[in-house]
């Protein structure tokens, strides 16, 4: 499974950005998609979630950014987007896609377990 994240940037406290993450690759069946940032100095274990959506469709979504990033899927394209508004400095992250789901072939599956994209730097100024 290959996670591809695009759309990271600089941009200045009040902008916004738009993420998109595509997956490919043997999925057998996605349980939930989403993103996760590292914070700079932050190890890795201590990756803080910031939205995920399901297969239904529903969505958890990190407290410090709701009402202003929003995420959305298409399932056909096994894609996932991110779009933030009014980003503040303490945004600034690197964020991972994150999937949650089953891999592999007819007859030979891994999971369900955790994919991870190799993350997109967001950086915003103030």
């Amino acid at each position: 499974v290959q996670l591809v994240e695009s759309g990271g940037g600089l941009v200045q406290a009040g902008g916004s950005l738009r993420l998109s993450c595509a997956a490919s690759g043997s999925i057998f069946s996605i349980n939930a998609i989403g993103w996760y940032r590292q914070a700079p100095g932050k190890q890795r274990d201590l990756r803080e979630l910031v939205a995920t959506i399901s297969s239904g469709g529903d969505t958890n979504v990190a407290d410090s950014v709701k009402g202003r990033f929003t995420i959305s899927r298409d399932n056909a394209k096994n894609t996932v987007y991110l779009q933030m508004n009014t980003l503040k400095p303490e945004d600034t992250a690197v964020y991972y896609c994150y999937l949650h789901g089953v891999a592999g072939i007819a007859g030979s599956y891994t999971g369900p377990r955790d994919f991870w994209g190799q993350g997109t730097q967001v950086t915003v100024s103030s």
